[in-house]
């Protein structure tokens, strides 16, 4: 099972999986279907954010080679740096000072832009947080609690980023609006729904799909206002927020959008892995964004029905699952979605494992974790109430103490979360 998540992270690195959606020959940059002369534009930028931003700006400059310089903003510190860019480590999941700092050295760097610049945008999950300006009249402080309560609430990360969008002085296609007049490209590595490309890194360079109205009645939905700092909570009960630039607007005429890798690329590659290994397989992705406890139960349900037609079953369930934190435990939702599974096949010939893509599941170290039909009565003996772990959002000790997580470290990607469950 852990072989099955290790060739799928392998076969959707950003090395292997760019190959052939970008070239360089001659001069001409292809990204997808479209060609750029680099030495037909005056200056040509990158601007790379996001967990996956250090690999993305590497293969880039592998394939390119020199550029006029640019930024680079992750979560991590980088192994090397290309010459001519500036790096800059962000906080994640909350936003820090170094977020800023990113943030203020793009818009500098896009100062000098003109219609006869290239800006290539390198966008990856997680750059919410590693690249923010909080927007005017609101401190770093304010947002970095504002996204705490957001996190937490167990809106879809859709939703949360609608939010994050209207608070920022660069999300929602306002970096697009500071590299105007310039011809924009952004390639995507996307952690969210395909429904909802507008939503990777809260959005910075494309048309927002959300609206300040979407914000006030997601806040309402979430019971957010309470939990929100003053000053925020005076934007939304005043109804002040500013609305975030929209398709049309004059910032995105010369502006394109390239989806490289996506959660159904992990998807498809963990089906692989796992057909290779003699699993009979089904994809099923339909419980993305669903409460962790009513995708596991849809999600077991489903493979006790396929344990009919085949001796070795592998369900393959991409996207993400909702957690509204209650405790003060240390896991994620990757780890609360196997503890409950856990909870749920005890005894059975099942296996589920569940972890997120880019190595990290909430405030744990782990990816995820792996339960099985065993878990439940070796969790006793080690110390550890299933049920009470569960009910303290408390997974990671309980699976670290029997040897279950899943580490892999920060991969460099991020392609939301795979779970693949196992039966025989």
């Amino acid at each position: 099972m852990r072989g099955v998540f290790d060739q799928a992270l392998s076969r959707c690195s950003i090395e292997n999986a760019w190959a052939g959606q970008l070239e360089y020959e001659g001069g001409v940059l292809r990204i997808g279907n479209d060609l750029y002369s680099l030495p037909d534009y005056d200056r040509v930028l990158a601007i790379s954010l996001g967990k996956a931003a250090h690999a993305m700006a590497q293969e880039l400059a592998r394939q390119v080679g020199s550029l006029a310089g640019g930024v680079v903003a992750g979560s991590t510190d980088p192994a090397a740096m290309l010459p001519g860019f500036e790096y800059f480590r962000g906080g994640h999941p909350l936003p820090d000072a170094g977020s800023v700092k990113a943030a203020e050295a793009a818009l500098r760097a896009l100062r000098g832009a003109t219609a006869e610049s290239l800006v290539i945008f390198l966008l990856s999950g997680g750059g919410s947080a590693v690249f923010e300006k909080p927007a005017p009249g609101l401190s770093l402080e304010d947002l970095a609690a504002t996204y705490a309560a957001l996190v937490r609430c167990g809106a879809p990360i859709a939703q949360i980023n609608a939010i994050r969008k209207h608070l920022s002085a660069v999300k929602g296609g306002r970096l697009a609006q500071a590299a105007a007049p310039a011809r924009q490209v952004s390639v995507l590595v996307s952690d969210v729904p395909p429904q909802s490309l507008d939503a990777i890194a809260s959005g910075p360079t494309m048309p927002d799909s959300t609206t300040v109205e979407d914000c006030y009645r997601i806040a309402a939905q979430y019971d957010l206002l309470g939990q929100f700092p003053p000053s925020v909570r005076s934007l939304f009960a005043q109804h002040a927020l500013e609305e975030t630039p929209k398709a049309g607007d004059a910032e995105f005429v010369s502006a394109r959008w390239h989806v490289a890798l996506s959660n159904e690329s992990v998807v498809q590659a963990a089906a692989a892995a796992a057909a290779g290994q003699g699993f009979h397989v089904e994809i099923d992705n339909r419980c993305d964004d669903w409460d962790y406890a009513a995708a596991a139960d849809y999600l077991l349900d489903r493979l006790r029905q396929l344990r009919g037609h085949a001796p070795r079953v592998c369900l393959v369930s991409g996207g993400e699952v909702t957690v509204r934190v209650r405790g003060k435990g240390k896991g994620g939702r990757n780890q609360q979605f196997a503890l409950y599974c856990a909870a749920k096949i005890a005894g059975e010939n099942i296996a589920v494992l569940s972890a997120g893509t880019d190595g990290i599941d909430g405030n744990s170290p782990a990816a995820g974790a792996v339960a099985d039909g065993a878990t439940v009565a070796r969790a006793g003996p080690a110390g550890y109430d299933v049920v009470q772990a569960l009910d303290n959002f408390d997974a990671f000790p309980l699976f670290a103490a029997l040897g279950d997580t899943v580490m892999t470290g920060p991969t460099g990607n991020n392609l939301r979360d795979l779970r693949l469950l196992l039966a025989w």
